[in-house]
């Protein structure tokens, strides 16, 4: 058995125990070293189990993290990991539950593996991939400002509870994890059947791309292209759910910013080029 093949799960594997001890030594608090050792463990035996071809690798990854972090963090734990819960520890001036997931998830985590949350982490998305729209059927919608609306509604949301001085609002934080989670739901199912596709909600309206989009251009893990084996089929563009034209190794091309390393269009590809 060839270790090489195996050297990006154990790579994220060193990089999410390297964030889980830190955070634990720094922190004093073992929760950390559980929190990211889990999600790091759960990461890497879906690339594992991609590299030994299993059909719903990244799914178990999806459900592992996804449910973890909806059930156990935020309906047990009472633990907004919403954008709002971001938002609220931010005023807060406390560096913890919300504030540490965006930072290693969402802000400067993709810098190392782009848009890899939406692809396995994601529980909205964990749902969303259920439904029967997994490739674009449609042309993509110039839409994708509504996301901006949504972003700034989040932050106005937090900002004028702590304006107006309304208290327990870690009470409300809690809910509005409940009750945004519903809308999320709602409004991505009403998205994929309205407009053939499974990932609208990712490319409309969730407010987390705001952070995810620019900081994806800088990517270090990259689906690239080998130029001298690519056919120009187009197989990997039918098959990839975010649009990204696969065959153009610049980081400027079309969608670009938007793949989640989903590796459905390296498993499409007839010449292995991806």
């Amino acid at each position: 058995m060839s270790i090489k093949k195996y050297i990006v799960p154990l790579i994220m594997l060193i990089v999410f125990e390297t964030v889980a001890i830190t955070l634990w030594l720094t922190l004093g608090n073992i929760f950390y070293l559980f929190n990211f050792s889990y999600i790091g463990i759960s990461v890497s035996l879906g690339i594992f189990l991609f590299i030994k071809k299993y059909k719903y690798a990244r799914r178990i990854t999806q459900l592992l993290v996804g449910l973890y972090m909806l059930v156990y963090l935020g309906i047990i734990s009472n633990e907004n990991m919403q954008i709002e819960g971001f938002w609220y520890y931010l005023f807060t001036g406390v560096f913890e539950a919300a504030t540490i997931h965006y930072s290693v998830a969402k802000i400067f985590g993709p810098l190392i593996f782009g848009r890899g949350w939406c692809g396995y982490a994601c529980w909205t998305a964990m749902v969303l991939d259920f439904l029967p729209y997994k490739t674009l059927q449609q042309p993509r919608k110039k839409i994708g400002w509504i996301r901006y609306i949504t972003f700034a509604a989040s932050f106005a949301f937090v900002a004028a509870l702590f304006l107006a001085h309304v208290g327990n609002i870690e009470r409300i934080m809690f809910w509005a994890f409940i009750i945004g989670n519903i809308l999320y739901y709602a409004i991505g199912i009403i998205l994929a059947f309205a407009f053939k596709d499974n990932r609208a909600f990712c490319k409309y309206i969730c407010p987390i791309t705001v952070f995810l989009k620019p900081m994806s251009y800088f990517s270090l893990f990259r689906i690239k292209c080998d130029k001298s084996k690519c056919v120009s089929c187009g197989k990997c563009k039918r098959v990839c759910p975010m649009d990204v034209d696969m065959t153009d190794n610049s980081r400027k091309r079309k969608n670009g910013t938007e793949c989640i390393l989903c590796f459905e269009c390296a498993k499409a590809c007839p010449k292995k080029a991806l």
